[in-house]
């Protein structure tokens, strides 16, 4: 008799998981901006840079199908308005998926906007934005995804802010096979980053800077072998499981009760609230 295994069951017997080094130097390449992206201290820390001229970025080495990805940022300070910082997971192609966190630039004085959204199959549109409940140019503070087949949580120092769940059973596409790399990047978006575009960038005060440390990914590592995209094969089916409990984890009483607290203080706008854009009815992931 055959038996035909779960899709997801297929992908972690593939899966072959590894904590990737907080070195710089062998976790990451700079894609752009030439030295304006820097990586400091033997590969402990990273900056990026943006002036007049352009700004600058980088990607992880690896590619991921799954994983939990921490990254402590510091974001540019003082008058940054115009500017973002972007740090996401994304495939590549016309039917990409992507996962964001985007870091809207502000006036001296202002919060920052945290803006994040989720691509699926290429199609985005599921925006939510936040302020933070601390001034991110102060200090370093983590920003996490946790992505595995159930749902995908975004983190800030550990609080979640956002769950974006597995809805495949009411028809939204769920992110789980394509192989996304991690990538950052400072870069002038004057256009509509702050206020909807009404506050411009200052170039007087260039060059705007954005810090990183402490880069981890416990993830499921993809591998292109041979000219084709296969993932590294682990033992069993379970053994991913059990090495890694994030594979399963989702949002236990205490942490929908933090996620709560966000929504209700913190919150700026919701894309399943805003009726007005969608007037054919919200999305059906709304409805979780």
């Amino acid at each position: 008799m055959t038996t035909t295994l779960p899709l997801h069951a297929i992908l972690f017997m593939k899966l072959l998981l590894l904590v990737a080094a907080t070195d710089f130097n062998t976790g990451v390449d700079i894609t752009w901006g030439g030295d304006r992206a820097k990586i400091l201290e033997g590969g402990r820390s990273l900056q990026l840079s943006l002036d007049k001229a352009s700004g600058s970025g980088f990607q992880s080495k690896n590619q991921y199908l799954f994983g939990k990805i921490d990254m402590q940022i510091k974001l540019v300070p003082g008058n940054s308005a115009g500017t973002v910082t972007a740090y996401y997971l994304s495939s590549q192609g016309p039917t990409h998926d992507e996962i964001d966190f985007e870091f809207l630039g502000n006036l001296s004085g202002d919060p920052y906007t945290l803006h994040t959204n989720v691509f699926t199959q290429g199609k985005g549109n599921r925006e939510q934005q936040f302020k933070l409940w601390f001034d991110p140019t102060k200090d370093f503070h983590t920003y996490s995804i946790l992505w595995n087949p159930q749902n995908i949580i975004f983190s800030v120092d550990g609080i979640p802010i956002r769950d974006f769940k597995n809805a495949e059973s009411r028809g939204v596409a769920f992110p789980k096979n394509q192989p996304m790399r991690l990538y950052s990047s400072l870069w002038d978006a004057e256009d509509w980053a702050t206020r909807g575009g009404l506050i411009k960038t200052d170039w007087t005060k260039v060059p705007f800077v954005a810090s990183y440390r402490n880069f981890n990914a416990d993830a499921c590592v993809w591998s292109s072998a041979r000219g084709s995209a296969t993932c590294s094969s682990s033992a069993t089916t379970t053994a991913p499981t059990k090495r890694a409990p994030w594979l399963s984890q989702s949002l236990d009483s205490n942490g929908e009760q933090k996620l709560k607290w966000v929504r209700q203080n913190y919150m700026i706008y919701d894309y399943c609230n805003d009726r007005g854009r969608f007037p054919q009815g919200l999305p059906s992931e709304c409805a979780l």
